[in-house]
């Protein structure tokens, strides 16, 4: 499932500063800025019973799926600002004995729901005999009022530029997204999507929340269950996100997962005839690095402009690890791109391509609508995010000082994580409301953790059990980000636990082979 996305931000210009500061360079991306932080107030407020969704039949061509729209308020705790009309989706239950409504979120944040349920819903064929598929997209991502910066992505800093002016105009980047997103920017996040959620089951009719999360739909839900414990029904969250660690902390624990993973494939490579980097695995990761480490210097130039950075080979690389399935294509794409010069193998798995406007439910959606929302959302979700009142040469320090243990942990990986610790430079830090989940007193839920895991580690499914205290933990030996499509073990238990409530205490696993 491709839209169980990472968590990692885009950042635009800060890679400015940290080329400055004798990092890799990448390119430029896209990210917006919220310009309010989101409530600090972990009530929820009260809100009138929504209407019953109108559902017709959606005009993506997906047998039986239908779509339909609800308005809720932009503010919940003052109505009277207005509303916002969010897009959703469903697949009526196919058996005979129908439970109600499961309610899923595929990741990101960023990703459209009702596009990804239309590409994705053959996986989900079992729970969707017993229940109603439904999805949406959260306030600000796809058709659901979409933020954007308006293609202003590149600020034009040249390369060189000095502290001062690289974050001035990451403060510039502020008011491109300000400009350009309407007034949904200041009323996004997890707990704005949250209540949302909560409203979307009353239109359901539902009187408990039943839920399938993964990737940072296992934030959506934790924070649900947070705020809304007796509403919660069955709920699984499958690739589990951090409630608790500062953002310098996620980035590096993020850099050891990717590594982790991208360590596991070398592994597997070096056992594969005609694998580029031999039979040695300590070889194959030096020259893993090295490579990254040469494209950075000397990119690849192409015929129309444009360049392959080692940034830029180390997202394809991020991409592929998401799913076994992606690894021996990714061999093939560095066999190329070490033989021959050829990027366009890796570039298929997931390199810098411009995107195009796209259309949800009829609406249309700006080109860089996935990347701002992910990096608004991650911004309004953590108080530690925003640095805006320090001083230039403070920040620089701090970025000299991370960026050592970021490339001892990974050369591949950890300059561009260390770039997301300036990705909310510019406004307000964030809610400190998830990072004071502890133990909400929610009914029992399934939390899923994969070993292998390049963008939640494992560590993160135990540490999420804790701080919800109700949880059982699946602990899933293989590779890949997700669980559910990749194991029938998995879906056997989620599914056993989601339609018959089957749930055992203390942590059970599934193998990788299963």
């Amino acid at each position: 499932m491709h839209r169980i996305l990472s968590r990692t931000a885009a950042v635009g210009c800060a890679a400015v500063l940290l080329a400055a500061l004798a990092l890799a360079p990448a390119p430029a991306a896209a990210g917006s800025l919220p310009s309010a932080a989101p409530p600090r107030s972990a009530a929820p407020a009260p809100s009138a019973a929504p209407a019953r969704i109108d559902w017709r039949p959606c005009e993506n061509g997906v047998r039986d799926m239908q779509c339909g729209t609800l308005d809720v308020p932009l503010d919940h705790a003052v109505p009277a600002k207005g509303t916002v009309t969010l897009a959703l989706a469903r697949i009526p239950a196919t058996g005979r004995h129908r439970l109600g409504s499961l309610l899923l979120n595929f990741g990101g944040p960023g990703a459209s729901g009702v596009d990804t349920l239309a590409g994705t819903a053959r996986e989900f064929a079992d729970l969707g005999e017993a229940y109603d598929l439904v999805t949406f997209d959260p306030r600000g991502i796809g058709g659901s009022a979409p933020v954007s910066c308006g293609g202003a992505l590149d600020t034009g800093v040249p390369p060189g530029a000095d502290a001062a002016a690289a974050l001035a105009s990451l403060r510039a980047v502020v008011r491109q997204c300000e400009r350009h997103s309407g007034p949904v920017l200041p009323y996004i996040g997890t707990v704005y999507a949250a209540r949302d959620l909560d409203l979307i089951r009353q239109a359901l009719g539902e009187r408990r929340l039943d839920y399938l999360g993964f990737s940072y739909g296992t934030r959506l839900g934790a924070v649900y269950a947070a705020q809304f414990p007796r509403r919660t029904g069955r709920m699984v969250l499958d690739g589990v996100d951090t409630l608790t660690e500062p953002l310098a902390e996620q980035a590096l624990v993020s850099a050891q997962g990717q590594q982790r993973a991208f360590d596991n494939f070398l592994t597997w490579c070096a056992h594969q005839r005609g694998c580029v980097y031999g039979t040695n695995t300590r070889l194959a990761k030096e020259r893993a690095a090295a490579l990254v480490a040469r494209l950075d210097r000397q990119p690849l130039a192409g015929w129309d402009g444009s360049y392959f950075t080692g940034q830029d080979a180390a997202d394809a690389i991020g991409a592929a690890l998401y799913s076994r399935e992606l690894w021996p294509p990714l061999a093939r794409g560095l066999a190329m791109l070490e033989r021959d010069e050829d990027p366009s193998g890796l570039l298929e798995l997931g390199g810098p391509v411009a995107p195009e406007d796209e259309e949800v439910t009829g609406r249309p959606v700006p080109a860089d609508n996935e990347a701002a929302a992910l990096t608004a959302v991650n911004c309004a979700d953590d108080p530690d995010r925003s640095a805006d009142g320090r001083e230039p040469a403070a920040v620089e320090r701090d970025i000299e000082a991370l960026s050592a243990e970021f490339r001892a942990v990974s050369p591949v990986f950890g300059p561009r994580q260390l770039m997301t610790v300036l990705a909310c430079y510019g406004r307000p830090a964030g809610t400190d409301f998830i990072r004071r989940i502890d133990r909400p007193g929610a009914p029992r839920m399934l939390l899923v953790g994969t070993r292998g895991d390049p963008a939640t580690p494992y560590r993160w499914t135990e540490e999420t059990a804790a701080r919800l205290g109700s949880a059982v933990v699946l602990d899933y030996k293989g590779d890949g980000h997700g669980a559910y499509p990749a194991s029938a073990c998995v879906r056997e238990r989620v599914d056993a636990f989601l339609i018959d409530g089957k749930l055992p205490s203390g942590t059970r696993s599934c193998p990788a082979s299963g």
